[in-house]
């Protein structure tokens, strides 16, 4: 299965357009915002090859990533680690996800979201269940959001040596894990996440 532009059709026959599709990338990490992109696909120069960015490699996404931006409009928006740990990591991606719409250089007239929750886009707003394999246009947004959030952690990784940000993009994998018993939590830490409080205990809170 490959993500289809049929829902964006069908809505610019209906006389909806433009159309975005947003999705958000970072979500399950112990570290690091998480971002959320927009993006409006031009019918007549959609991009070849652009599918769920789970499904692609790094220097796959990195290449669609370029030529998303060379052709669509795009939105970016961050949910900080300060929002996360404040208001739970599910209302800081529907925060940032509503934010990267809104950053958009046009406003649509319907956003297709990926998920079950519907955002407040300041206009008609669809959730698709795995938008990001079924519509288009959430798929060129999660390759975005995804490329985004990766080089971001980069340059996290390079500020904080030591805990591997580059390699692992903040996720909670054992070395990750072993880097925040010897150095502790740094401010990029999720301190509201039970794996972070469980290593660090009190200075987490």
């Amino acid at each position: 299965m490959r993500p289809t532009f049929l829902r964006e059709r069908r809505a610019l026959k209906r006389g909806l357009w433009p159309v975005a599709g947003c999705d958000e990338a970072g979500r399950g990490p112990l570290a690091g915002p998480v971002v959320a992109a927009a993006v409006i696909l031009d019918p007549k120069r959609i991009p070849r090859g652009l599918d769920d960015s789970k499904k692609l490699t790094a220097e796959r996404r990195a290449v669609l990533y370029e030529r998303i931006c060379a052709v669509a409009e795009v939105g970016i928006a961050l949910g900080s680690t300060a929002r996360i740990d404040r208001d739970n990591i599910r209302q800081a991606s529907l925060w940032a996800l509503a934010r990267a719409v809104r950053a958009l250089p046009i406003a649509p007239k319907l956003v297709f979201v990926d998920g079950c929750d519907r955002i407040d886009a300041g206009c008609d707003c669809e959730a698709v269940v795995s938008g990001d394999a079924l519509v288009l246009s959430i798929a060129a947004a999660s390759i975005v959001a995804k490329v985004t959030r990766d080089r971001l952690m980069e340059q996290v990784g390079a500020a904080c040596p030591g805990y591997g940000f580059e390699r692992h993009m903040g996720y909670g994998v054992p070395a990750h894990k072993r880097a925040l018993v010897e150095f502790g939590a740094t401010p990029h830490h999720r301190r509201s996440f039970a794996p972070v409080r469980a290593v660090c205990g009190e200075s987490t809170a």
